[in-house]
């Protein structure tokens, strides 16, 4: 498997030693490096009838590339693990890693996958960890927002909630399970809903335009703007209010919707925006508090413990 796998994909420029040894060797210029690590298990997070092998790949890299971007560096290379039944074929495992490749040269040029793990389960899973260059910078925190900053947005709000509706809604069978050709007719039907929930396309380079123009606070929206407004408002100490009428014509999904890994930062006031982002509010003094045109709302948004069916489609 490794033998067919390992070629399709790239190790990236950063990295001064690939797959082969025991550990890889990744270059760090600036002496510091970002990590983080993401899973997604069958089940709570994807579907193999309505997700292809290449959309998983695609989405393993998109989802870990943002959390890299929203400190404010830039991508450097991607370990991946993947543990999947016995029985899988191999050109399921290839499908994931062209996907991998092809996320990576999209959205992380430069960026490659440098080692990893196969292992056996009764569930596949994919475990990626991520690796970024702060190239000098101050990482960006959740813990720098302050009052009287601007609350801005680079990126999709709601797409891949409104896309994950479509196909609990209609890309079932009969007996409620997943149905690989109604959930493709409705990729074909809504390319710009189901496609941003099983193949996301996140503003990766807008972390690091964040954090040139100064960027006092950002994170990736994973799990819904207003529950990720919240873990800026608590680690700050500080408030988030949103502008109803920056959020569109269904501010409910703006506000609700998770998956679609934007950028959420806030920015002095006399600050001027990076290409792509979009003032969506301001910060108050509220400590702690969401709100919507100065009213408190319940910031709601995805957890998976809460939300998960427990039945594996």
């Amino acid at each position: 498997m490794l033998a067919r796998i390992l070629p399709r994909l790239g190790s990236g420029a950063s990295a001064l030693l690939g797959p082969g040894d025991d550990a890889a060797v990744v270059a760090a210029p600036d002496s510091r490096f970002v990590v983080t690590t993401d899973l997604m298990v069958h089940g709570p997070d994807f579907r193999l009838a309505w997700s292809s092998p290449f959309d998983l790949g695609w989405k393993a890299a998109a989802t870990n590339l943002t959390d890299v971007a929203a400190m404010g560096a830039r991508p450097t290379a991607l370990v991946v693990a993947i543990a999947a039944p016995p029985e899988t074929p191999v050109p399921l495992l290839e499908g994931i890693a062209d996907g991998l490749r092809a996320g990576l040269d999209a959205l992380a040029p430069g960026a490659g996958v440098v080692g990893g793990d196969l292992s056996a389960s009764r569930v596949l899973t994919i475990a990626v960890t991520a690796f970024g260059d702060l190239e000098g910078r101050q990482p960006v925190l959740r813990s720098g927002a302050r009052a009287g900053d601007v609350l801005a947005h680079a990126g999709a709000r709601g797409a891949a909630a409104r896309g994950l509706a479509l196909l609990f809604e209609q890309g079932r069978d009969a007996s409620g399970e997943p149905d690989a050709d109604l959930a493709a007719a409705l990729r074909r039907a809504h390319p710009e809903l189901v496609g941003a929930q099983l193949a996301p396309e996140p503003p990766v380079a807008a972390g690091v335009a964040a954090a040139v123009a100064g960027a006092t606070s950002m994170l990736d929206v994973s799990d819904g703007l207003a529950k990720d407004a919240a873990r800026i408002a608590r680690a700050s100490g500080v408030g988030l209010d949103f502008d109803s009428g920056a959020l569109g014509d269904e501010p409910r999904w703006a506000l609700g919707g998770a998956e679609d890994h934007g950028m959420l930062a806030t920015f002095p006031a006399d600050a001027a925006l990076p290409e792509g982002f979009e003032r969506l509010g301001v910060v108050t003094s509220d400590a702690g508090v969401v709100s919507l045109d100065g009213r408190p709302i319940d910031p709601g948004g995805w957890d998976p413990f809460a939300d998960w069916d427990g039945q594996a489609g």
